[in-house]
């Protein structure tokens, strides 16, 4: 891969994958897609521009990345026409995504811009009979300047190649990764919401796409990516969030995935979570499978307890995922003053806990309002928001909003 710039030399009429589209075969339609839009609610950022400038892509990812672009491909200068104030955690389709592919053995080289669509997969892919498969989650948030913020992008990608090596998958580079995310957004800036509404969801995924039967792994891989406005992940929104501890079923076990982000983990906390949600609770916290004793981690985020300033997480042992939002709430937390330690914590210390919050990318910092545990509910704060998670929260969201000076070197800024 040497070319100089991201998406450089692109032609107009140069049709995404040419060999499995007939050129006669029109691109598919989403919402919001294609109809230019004149309601009051949307947004004119600047003056519209032809397809030849394709100045944003290039200019935000001056490295290299090899990557054709769809003759229907066109940059708009509206935000897309949707009730911004109403977003929840849920998929809206967008406009274009990502998508690259290597043989079993082979590196990722060759990357595709094309419209939202369904994609085709032989019923024998790898992904599909034996779950050899990785996700990761991001977010891309808009200034007030009108720029785009990416948060630790190259986090998520470490984090993919490592699950990758376990799942015995090829993965793209770093570069490649970031880049990639990079074209994908920008492709896609007119759904990232205004600020203080939102964020753009960002979902890569690397999968097992090739056909295979006996178990092995898959001989060819698929790596894409696709986004969606998201708001807030709990219908709670920053409010307290309710959780029981489960202490029969067990989200990962010693030597398995529970580490990795691969897509069996979150299949396998459904059941419980589904019971816990039907009876008022609004996640599961998961305590670990040898002892039942030590807290591990809620559904999809990982856990921390305040006791007297001092603040406690679960050690990252291979049952837990390494959160990005975890290590960066570590590191912010540092920096302001507290003692963080990582270690076992037991289920006991929950009941005398001054404040318990949840971490993740999709819920940033969500304060815990009570806890479950055996038929006894401990509440904190009498229900409200602690004083430790709101400080962490309204740090780490500044920061990544770009309210705040990033001292921390951690946002990518795409104009």
């Amino acid at each position: 891969m040497e070319r100089s710039a991201v998406l450089a030399g692109l032609q107009p009429n140069q049709l995404l994958s040419a060999s499995r589209r007939h050129p006669s075969t029109p691109l598919p339609s989403f919402p919001f897609a294609d109809k230019p839009r004149s309601s009051p609610s949307s947004l004119k950022l600047q003056k519209q521009f032809p397809l030849a400038s394709l100045g944003a892509l290039r200019a935000a990812s001056p490295s290299r990345l090899d990557a054709v672009l769809s003759e229907t491909y066109s940059e708009t200068t509206e935000l897309a026409d949707i009730d911004w104030d109403s977003l929840g955690f849920s998929f809206l389709p967008t406009d274009y995504m990502y998508t690259m592919k290597c043989a079993r053995g082979g590196e990722f080289s060759k990357g595709e811009l094309q419209r939202f669509g369904n994609i085709e997969m032989n019923p024998s892919a790898g992904v599909l009979n034996y779950g050899q498969g990785l996700f990761e989650g991001l977010k891309a948030y808009r200034k007030e300047d009108g720029n785009i913020l990416l948060f630790r992008p190259e986090e998520n990608a470490v984090r993919m190649r490592s699950g990758a090596e376990r799942m015995c998958m090829p993965s793209p580079t770093v570069e490649q990764f970031v880049e990639a995310v990079k074209a994908t957004v920008l492709a896609n800036r007119r759904w990232v919401p205004p600020p203080g509404k939102g964020s753009l969801y960002i979902r890569p995924l690397l999968m097992g796409s090739g056909a295979v039967l006996g178990l092995a792994p898959a001989p060819e891989y698929t790596f894409l990516i696709y986004v969606s406005p998201v708001g807030n992940y709990f219908k709670e929104g920053v409010a307290p969030i309710h959780l029981v501890v489960e202490h029969e079923l067990h989200r990962a076990t010693p030597g398995g995935t529970g580490g990795v982000k691969t897509i069996g983990n979150y299949a396998a906390v459904l059941k419980a979570q589904s019971a816990a949600k039907a009876k008022g609770y609004s996640d599961v916290l998961y305590l670990d499978c040898v002892n039942k004793r030590y807290l591990e981690e809620v559904s999809s985020c990982n856990i921390f307890v305040v006791k007297d300033n001092v603040i406690f997480t679960p050690a990252i042992k291979g049952t837990i995922l390494p959160g990005i939002t975890r290590k960066s709430i570590i590191d912010v937390a540092r920096s302001q003053g507290f003692q963080v330690e990582e270690r076992h914590v037991a289920v006991d210390e929950l009941l005398d806990a001054d404040e318990v919050f949840c971490t993740g990318t999709a819920v940033v910092v969500s304060p815990v309002g009570s806890i479950t545990y055996m038929g006894k509910r401990v509440s904190y704060r009498d229900g409200g928001v602690g004083v430790v998670s709101q400080q962490l929260y309204s740090v780490l969201t500044r920061l990544q909003m770009g309210l705040i000076e990033d001292k921390m070197d951690w946002t990518v800024e795409l104009r």
